[in-house]
């Protein structure tokens, strides 16, 4: 399909050989041997090897967009500017990711979108992948449910509680799997965090963490409590909870968990409490609104909370690690304020169609950050925008679109 495209240019593709020979050199240090005397095939798999998918030196990053009203899909590619279509997902109110699969919430169930973007991270080195854009079909679980996963398992809880686990491996193949029930009723989404799956359980306002291995079976849990819980993340510090008095850092060594809670330091009314974690993958700084009129900064290495007084927000995020703050604003412009002392550092002109408004119906604007980049979805505009947000939130790229994105996320990450 057509897509429209305004410049300025990004320059995300030009370092793209010399990041090739890198990758290369960086993994075969930690590869099998595959060497073999010439006019002998080598007999290991490459170190890093995808059936099917061709692997990149840089991010590959998409975005997932859907337009609730017409059901229609789309996939972004940003390395190419090209827009792709998916099957039409008809009434979808949310939109989650995993970094590669986009989850759809419809009356029918959770619709699954491969986007074929995605990373793996081995800890002193990462591979980034590219492959085909697949429709993977519905996960019957009824409306409104809760779905996180990891690279082996995704875990899909309803709103009964119930949560069921599928084979992400089999996601990966492009086809639903069976699902197995988990035991019990849980409080919120069931999360797989450090190879065991990590949940509340308990009546009453304050909740009991419990954690699971793979199969199901209840391991040793932290003697911890989550009184009202509401948000979630994983870090690389460990799993955040947002609790009504703060949050709840669960940490696994060695298959062992522990937890530690950090609190606001104040009392906070519970419409400003912090009940909806965003922040960029692979980082240790969490956003999440504070009321209407502020966001909470959560520095998870720090174990700090750090509340910054803004314009009215529509959106926030952060790239963390002494970025700007990034706050989308009824005003339709994208802000950026200083964390640490809190003031204003930028701003760029209205980036929404209609600012003040985010449209009826599902959805609406959000801020994705990655690596070097930011982008905003104007649903009303038919546009998304890339920022660099280290170059003085200058407006990199403008996709214009055949759709109302006002569902989106990012995947390559």
């Amino acid at each position: 399909m057509a897509l429209t495209l305004r410049k300025n240019t990004t320059t995300r593709a030009s370092t793209a050989l010399v990041l090739t020979a890198l990758l290369a050199a960086g993994c075969a240090q930690g590869a099998d041997d595959t060497s073999a005397p010439p006019g002998n095939p080598p007999t290991a798999t490459p170190h890093g090897y995808v059936e099917g998918a061709k692997e990149s030196a840089e991010q590959q990053s998409r975005l997932l967009l859907g337009d609730p009203g017409s059901g229609d899909t789309r996939v972004l590619d940003l390395i190419t500017g090209e827009v792709h279509r998916t099957a039409d997902v008809a009434g979808a109110t949310r939109l989650a990711s995993d970094g590669r699969f986009g989850y759809f919430d419809t009356p029918r169930g959770t619709h699954v979108v491969d986007t074929g973007a995605w990373m793996v991270d081995h800890g002193d080195h990462v591979h980034y992948y590219r492959a085909a854009i697949r429709d993977v079909g519905d996960l019957p679980v009824g409306p409104h449910a809760e779905v996180r996963s990891d690279a082996t398992v995704t875990a899909v809880t309803g709103r009964d509680g119930r949560t069921r686990l599928y084979d992400r491996t089999e996601l990966e193949d492009g086809e639903v799997p069976a699902a197995r029930t988990l035991d019990g009723v849980h409080s919120g989404p069931v999360v797989p965090y450090g190879e065991h799956l990590l949940a509340f359980t308990g009546d009453g306002r304050s909740k009991q963490l419990t954690v699971y291995d793979r199969e199901g079976g209840r391991v040793a849990s932290p003697d911890a409590e989550c009184e009202e819980p509401r948000g979630d993340a994983v870090t690389r510090r460990g799993l955040v909870l947002g609790c009504a008095d703060g949050a709840l850092l669960v940490s696994a060594d060695d298959g062992a968990f522990t937890a530690e809670r950090i609190p606001y330091g104040e009392e906070v009314p519970a419409k400003e409490r912090a009940t909806a974690f965003r922040h960029r993958a692979g980082s240790d700084t969490l956003t999440a609104p504070a009321g209407d009129r502020a966001v909470w900064v959560l520095d998870v290495t720090d174990r700090t909370w750090k509340r910054v007084e803004t314009g009215p927000v529509v959106a926030a995020n952060t790239a963390g690690e002494g970025s700007a703050l990034l706050v989308l604003e009824t005003d339709g412009a994208l802000h950026g304020y200083d964390i640490a002392t809190g003031r204003e550092a930028s701003a760029t002109e209205p980036l929404l169609a209609t600012p003040g408004k985010t449209g009826a119906g599902a959805g609406g604007p959000v801020v994705e950050v990655d690596r070097s980049r930011a982008y905003v979805n104007d649903p009303a505009g038919k546009r998304v925008y890339e920022v660099d947000y280290n170059d003085g939130l200058r407006i990199a790229r403008t996709f214009d679109l055949d759709i109302e994105p006002r569902l989106m996320t990012e995947t390559g990450r």
